[in-house]
């Protein structure tokens, strides 16, 4: 390098980010926003909070593979490194076979460091931030992925003098007067590839296989204290070096001779693809996700039915117990991991919430009763949006937290704010595939492992990692709720997350298709939709599923065997009086129905009539009335009312004596307490709940009654929550700051970064307290010199610079241009802020001249 461009190349990453413009840094901010909260006050202390151990950690986590092993490489290279070292290790010695992408993959993984601020530095001198550094180089307390060792000056830093002459000597070098001309010399040696190669050469075979153990590493082993003769040659001649008594590492030049140049066994500049195992035709996707979506509506409407009354109660530490999951499972007729599913899903959309009484439990709230008279393709919009971003994760339930306590459902702890993120990045993978092509699903979890992958041998070799198994879920949850349709996105769920509709193929092929990948190269990791984004995406995904879903059905077909079927969805007024008339019996792309004594008899508590029913039938079904059915709501009807049961503690009427004897007679009859009272009328020792409960288990249909002598209708009041917001997702670090936000933060950074690197001019008499002016501290001047300086700057409109001390205390250094100066304010352009401000002239700490070239 030239003098001049010496001069000119950054010293510093501050330096390196003062010499970036706008969209540079913009791009920075965007993709680290921890450092944009709060804003920086200059390009300094930007810089420095990107040095920060937390911040390098975070941002580290976010790369892919290769662009991490582009970072581990620098970190066991020279610092600093020129960029065909780099290339060295990445892509090994001119003359290895290696793979060729790597060159061409190694300027846009340095380029993203470069992006977010881990590398700085022109391409001939690169240089890692310190902190990350740190974190990737190798040391015995952490390996680095890399399986490299110290180096040859760090492992001989205990060595005695003497040791290291003998190494110099047994391997035909000459002595040297000091340790660190003999330290280089053996770190040339191994660096020289023909003179190591002989030097290896010369190995007896046992030393050549101890050597091709180690060189992947790890790179340390163990020796007795009297080493066997082929280990005794690796000592000898600094092949291995001791680190402590009885440890001895592969030193790192020698291990990259070994390597042919290379710091990683194998990179892997290309992201993995994936793969397509089956091709469906997308009319047939659609249509298997929709029949999806609209069993997912009914299972959440049953669900919330079956709490339509109050649900279980809320355990002491919060969410539901196994036995009450259990028996949603059950009603539901789902494993118990879909039923937490279910219940999650209706919790996060707000439909569910504990109703805070005294005895606290679970019940639909009143959002649910609004949900429930949207259109279909609606009330599955805004499940699928707040399955795509809520942080409870429903996979965790059954799991054990820190303290080793159960995750129960709706219970805390379940928030992983890497879910959402996840689960968008999985259907964007699935949606670069060809439509109708359902992935296998270890490509789409290599592919995500190699996007962002886990730092450390040891977590590398986790299958169960986090992540993982949220997209693991992903995949059947998607399922589950139609966003895709024999595992392959549906148009719906390409529409959710706002992916382009790409041409659709309308090939009649069906079944297992050829392998076929996505792009290779790196897409950018997906950002969350905005609000309203996130509105209009799932308004279109509810426009592209409306027609799909099939015409609500105004009647049943009613069948001899005392069953209805629903050969579709019904009409909201059909489907709730046939669910008080029948019970169901199975479900799916038809429901079926059945009537029995006791749903009949439900539909009668509930006020119908006879006449009612059977009117009600005749009218939505396609087939005639059976004629046992029309037998069984007449009979049950018959006696239905025909015993009475009150409060006395309780009593039982009835006309027929007859029917009283029986009731006396009954074994069963024990328990309810009951005695004669008259020919008519029985009294029992039973509440009316109980009583009517006990007399419908022995067979007969009785009616409640009023005070007055009236029949009460038994229809169940809902049970609904107070007003309940939907739980806010947990945010997985800062939220990305949008383009308005970003905008201004870069605009006070700048104008910060002027007044703290602007150069003044020294006063009359420069001292001290001006040298400290000079360096960045806050001018310090007396009021009247201050005052002068102001109104001379009115008069010449220069620029000053000076130390202002606001309201709170805090103190902030400005560029300002004075307007007007007049009762003990001044009135001036700032350029740190870009507007005009009004300052009081006895919070302004001191004030000095830029110096001419800085205006």
């Amino acid at each position: 390098m030239s003098t001049e461009e010496k001069s000119a190349a950054p010293r510093s990453l501050a330096e390196a980010l003062r010499v970036r413009d706008d969209v540079s840094l913009a791009a920075l901010l965007r993709s680290r926003p921890d450092l944009v909260t709060p804003v920086p006050t200059d390009l300094t202390q930007l810089a420095t909070r990107a040095g920060t151990r937390a911040s390098v950690v975070r941002a580290l986590e976010r790369l892919d593979r290769f662009t991490l092993q582009t970072a581990e490489a620098l970190a066991v290279a020279a610092d600093p490194a020129p960029y065909d070292e780099l290339l060295g290790l990445m892509a090994g010695d001119p003359g290895d076979t290696a793979d060729p992408a790597v060159p061409a993959a190694l300027p846009r993984a340095v380029a993203l460091l470069r992006e977010q601020a881990l590398v700085w530095g022109a391409d001939d001198r690169l240089r890692l931030v310190r902190t990350a550094r740190e974190l990737l180089a190798p040391s015995a307390q952490h390996p680095s992925p890399t399986g490299l060792g110290p180096t040859v000056r760090e492992a001989t830093a205990g060595m005695s003098p003497g040791r290291i002459q003998e190494i110099l000597a047994a391997v035909g070098l000459p002595s040297t007067h000091d340790s660190v001309s003999a330290v280089s010399a053996l770190g040339a040696l191994f660096t020289d590839r023909p003179r190591m190669a002989a030097l290896l050469a010369d190995l007896p075979e046992e030393s050549r296989q101890v050597l091709a153990r180690l060189v992947w590493g790890p790179p340390y082993g163990q020796v007795t204290h009297d080493p066997a003769p082929h280990l005794r040659a690796l000592l000898d001649r600094g092949l291995l070096l001791p680190t402590a008594p009885g440890t001895v590492v592969l030193p790192r030049e020698a291990a990259l001779h070994l390597r042919a140049g290379r710091a990683h066994r194998t990179p892997e500049p290309v992201p993995p693809p994936v793969e397509a195992v089956a091709a469906h035709r997308p009319q047939l996707v659609d249509a298997t996700a929709a029949g999806q979506a609209l069993t997912a509506l009914a299972t959440v409407e049953e669900l919330l039915k079956d709490w339509d009354e109050g649900g279980p109660a809320v355990l002491r530490a919060g969410g539901l117990s196994v036995r009450d999951l259990k028996r949603t499972a059950v009603a539901l007729d789902v494993p118990e991991h879909v039923a937490a599913f279910w219940v999650e899903l209706a919790y996060a959309a707000g439909l569910i919430a504990s109703d805070g009484e005294a005895d606290e439990r679970y019940a639909a709230t009143p959002a649910y009763d609004e949900w429930r008279e949207l259109p279909p393709a609606e009330r599955w919009a805004r499940l699928a949006v707040t399955w795509l971003t809520a942080t409870r994760t429903p996979g965790v339930v059954g799991g054990r937290d820190a303290k080793d306590r159960t995750l129960s459902a709706l219970g805390p702890n379940l928030d992983r704010s890497a879910a959402p993120e996840v689960r968008h990045r999985v259907l964007a993978l699935l949606a670069a595939l060809p439509p109708g092509a359902s992935p296998a699903e270890e490509s789409v979890l290599a592919r995500l492992r190699w996007e962002r992958p886990l730092r450390g041998p040891e977590r590398e070799r986790r299958e169960d990692d986090l992540r993982t198994r949220i997209a693991r879920w992903t995949l059947s949850e998607a399922e589950l709720l139609g966003v895709t349709g024999r595992g392959a996105l549906a148009a719906p769920g390409r529409a959710l997350i706002g992916a382009p509709e790409p041409p659709r193929r309308d090939e009649p092929s069906e079944g297992p298709g050829d392998k076929l990948p996505v792009h290779h190269h790196t897409p950018p990791a997906p950002a969350p939709l905005a609000p309203a984004e996130q509105a209009a995406a799932a308004a279109r995904a509810a426009r592209l599923l409306a027609p799909l879903f099939p015409e609500p059905l105004d009647h049943v077909l009613l069948q001899a065997d005392l069953t209805a079927v629903a050969p579709g969805p019904l009409e909201r007024p059909l489907a709730d009086l046939l669910g008080e008339l029948a019970d169901v019996e199975s479900k799916g792309g038809a429901t079926v129905y059945r009537f029995t004594p006791g749903s009949v008899r439900r539909a009668l508590d509930a006020g119908r009539t006879a006449a009612d029913l059977h009117a009600f039938l005749a009218r939505h079904s396609r087939t005639p009335v059976p004629q046992p059915l029309t037998y069984l709501i007449d009979d049950v009807a018959r006696r239905h009312g025909q015993l009475r049961v009150g409060a006395a503690s309780s009593y039982v009427r009835c006309d027929d004596e007859a029917t009283l004897d029986e009731i006396l007679a009954d074994k069963r009859a024990a328990g309810l307490g009951l005695r004669r009272l008259a020919p008519t009328v029985l009294a029992a020792r039973s509440d009316p709940a109980a009583l009517l409960e006990g007399l419908r288990a022995m067979g007969f249909a009785p009616a409640a009654e009023s005070a007055a002598g009236d029949v009460l209708i038994a229809r169940a009041d809902a049970h609904r929550t107070p007003p309940r917001a939907a739980p806010e997702p947990v945010p997985d670090g800062p939220p990305v700051p949008d383009d308005t936000l970003l905008a201004a933060a870069i605009r006070a950074i700048r104008a910060g970064d002027l007044a703290s690197t602007a150069p003044r001019k020294p006063g009359p008499g420069a001292g001290a307290d001006d040298a400290a002016a000079a360096g960045g501290e806050l001018p310090r001047t007396g009021a009247a010199e201050t005052l002068a300086t102001m109104q001379a700057a009115v008069l010449t409109g220069e620029a000053l610079w000076i130390g202002y001390v606001n309201a709170e205390g805090a103190a902030s250094q400005r560029v300002v241009a004075p307007i007007r100066v007049e009762g003990g304010f001044v009135t001036a352009y700032d350029h740190t802020a870009d507007e005009v401000r009004t300052y009081p002239l006895h919070r302004i700490t001191g004030v000095a001249e830029l110096a001419d070239d800085a205006t």
